[in-house]
C-alpha cells in the first residue's frame, strides 16, 4: 500500500556498511520501521542522511506492506526545517534523551493520532522557544496520557505520590515519593510550556528526571532508561 504522512524520526541505525534502518513514529500508522539501502555509498545519499536526525518531522512517501518486515521510502522530504533545535546545545541534547525515551516506549504498531499530533506540536514549540529548560520534564508527563499511565489529580491534596499505583495518597507506602518530592512532582503537573523557565532549580530538575524515569519504568515494560541521560545531567547541572 502506497502511503503519505507525516512522520517523527525516533532512531536510525546503521546497517552493515552502507545502509540503515530507520524507525518512524508516522501520522498514518504509528510506528514503522523502514530499511534506506545504501544509505552511505554516493553524496545525493549521504544528505538525506541529515533528515534522520533524533526527533525530525518528514513527509514521507512509502510503501506499507504492514506484514511485520521492514519497509521502503518511495519519497522524503523536510517536514518541518528546524531553525533553533541542532544548533542549541540544551535542545539538542533534550531531543536526543527524548528520542531514547520514545524508542524504548513507543511499542504498538497502532495508529495514534492524537499523539503525534501533541508531539510534533511540542517539538515545534521547543524549535520556536528560547526558555527550554523545563521542556523535557512537562513532555514526559504529558506522554503519558497517550501511555495510559498519566497520574490520578483526584485527590491531589494528599501529600504522597504513590508510583505504582499512579496516585496521591495520604499514606506513605514502600512505593511512594516523599512528601517534598510530592510537592515538586505536583509543581510539574501545573506546569506548562509557556511557564516561568525559572521554576525550578537545576537540582529539582534532577530529582523529577529521576522520578519520571522511575514512573516510566514501572509502568512500561522494558523500558529502559536512555544513556543519553547522563549527558542530559550534565548540561543542565
Amino acid at each position: 500500500m502506497q502511503v503519505k504522512t507525516k512522520a517523527i524520526v525516533i532512531s536510525a541505525l546503521k546497517y552493515q556498511e552502507k545502509s540503515l534502518i530507520v524507525k518512524c513514529f508516522t501520522q498514518s500508522d504509528g510506528l514503522k520501521s523502514y530499511f534506506v539501502a545504501n544509505a552511505f555509498s554516493s553524496r545525493k545519499n549521504q544528505q538525506k542522511i541529515g533528515y534522520f536526525q533524533p526527533l525530525t518531522i518528514l513527509e514521507i512517501e512509502a510503501t506499507h506492506k504492514n506484514k511485520g518486515t521492514l519497509e521502503y521510502f518511495k519519497e522524503i522530504r523536510m517536514g518541518y526545517p528546524y531553525v533553533s533545535i541542532y544548533n542549541d546545545i540544551v535542545k539538542s541534547s533534550i531531543v536526543l534523551f527524548l528520542s531514547e525515551v520514545l524508542h524504548h516506549s513507543i511499542q504498538e504498531e497502532e495508529k495514534n493520532e492524537g499523539f503525534y499530533t501533541y508531539l510534533e506540536s511540542a517539538l515545534h514549540w521547543l524549535d520556536e522557544h528560547d526558555k527550554a529548560v523545563n521542556f523535557h520534564l512537562i513532555l514526559l508527563l504529558g506522554m503519558t496520557r497517550f501511555f495510559g499511565f498519566y497520574p490520578d489529580v483526584s485527590k491531589m491534596e494528599a501529600p504522597f505520590f504513590e508510583i505504582t499505583e499512579g496516585v496521591f495518597t495520604t499514606y506513605h507506602g514502600v512505593s511512594c515519593l516523599s512528601e517534598n518530592e510530592t510537592v515538586l512532582f505536583k509543581k510539574l503537573i501545573e506546569l506548562r510550556f509557556d511557564s516561568e523557565s525559572k521554576f525550578f532549580v537545576a537540582a529539582e530538575r534532577q530529582i523529577l528526571l529521576r522520578i519520571m524515569m522511575d514512573y516510566y519504568a514501572v509502568h512500561l515494560d522494558g523500558f529502559r532508561r536512555p544513556k543519553s541521560l547522563e549527558v542530559l545531567g550534565e548540561v543542565f547541572s
